[in-house]
């Protein structure tokens, strides 16, 4: 790179950086030309808000898939984010810092593990487990929400440990000069301060949630049908497409890129919420 000098090294970076966002553009343009007039022709109302999903016959509400989404989400939420959080506390204000070099390395390891593995142990371990302790099928809501929240905790643990780790010293360092005890300035100090950081690490790992296939189609039961409680069959948005796209034809293969758009548009609201958060940290310092 030094025959290039100073400015030859600027470009070719800038090239590089250009053509993967150029991709990601390419990728969210094709989605959109290819899914976005099947609804304007269908009607945004009748695709979002109808609960019929009939390919065979003309028919595609995919209202069930929307609330399933959300359902197994927001289950996921519930088991990754209080585990995630805790543990993230736990590592970086109570385990010694040689010990959490260990730890935190081996957590974000389970990040690589295939979501087909994750899959696979739900469907030999966890469903069985609920079938014969609570009913139901056993692939349903419940499963894909334990599977999903265990996916999503490295990415929680991984970005509030940094966001606990970028805390001034001086803030602990006061807070027990005042006479607080350790425990209390982790709440009432520390975790606070981090809270933007945190909140997108949570928002982060919703948008890893919503956008699971593998693993959601092997637990989650792929009924199309809105969910009455957590033991009930359900198939997401990703799901459906992943099930369907690849004997789709016409209308139907239109009608699951517009999925894909609904999709898009989610993650996207939250990512950009996510960097919202974490500009408004950076703000703040």
């Amino acid at each position: 790179m030094k025959f290039l000098g100073e400015k030859g090294v600027r470009r070719v970076l800038a090239g590089i950086a250009f053509s993967a966002i150029s991709a990601l553009l390419l990728i969210a343009l094709f989605i959109i030309k290819e899914g976005l007039p099947f609804i304007i022709s269908y009607g945004p109302i009748k695709f979002l808000l109808s609960s019929d999903w009939q390919p065979q016959a003309g028919k595609f509400g995919i209202w069930p898939m929307i609330v399933a989404s959300v359902w197994v989400t927001l289950g996921a939420m519930l088991v990754g984010a209080p585990l995630g959080v805790a543990c993230a506390v736990f590592l970086t204000e109570f385990v010694p810092r040689r010990v959490m070099g260990v730890i935190k390395p081996t957590i974000e390891l389970l990040a690589g593990i295939p979501s087909v593995v994750y899959g696979f142990m739900g469907v030999m371990v966890l469903a069985p487990l609920i079938r014969s302790q609570l009913g139901g099928p056993g692939l349903s809501v419940l499963a894909g929400a334990v599977i999903l929240g265990v996916m999503i905790l490295p990415t929680i643990i991984s970005i509030s440990i940094d966001s606990i780790q970028s805390v001034p010293n001086s803030y602990r360092e006061g807070s027990l000069a005042l006479g607080a005890t350790h425990w209390q300035t982790t709440y009432m100090v520390t975790v606070p301060a981090a809270k933007s950081g945190i909140i997108a690490a949570i928002i982060l790992g919703m948008g890893r949630a919503i956008g699971e296939t593998m693993a959601v189609i092997m637990v989650a039961g792929n009924a199309v049908k809105i969910p009455i409680s957590a033991l009930d069959s359900v198939r997401t948005l990703t799901a459906n497409i992943a099930l369907e796209m690849g004997y789709a034809t016409g209308q139907h293969r239109q009608a699951l890129f517009a999925t894909g758009v609904v999709l898009l548009v989610i993650i996207m609201i939250l990512n950009s919420l996510a960097g919202m958060s974490i500009r408004k940290k950076a703000g703040k310092r």
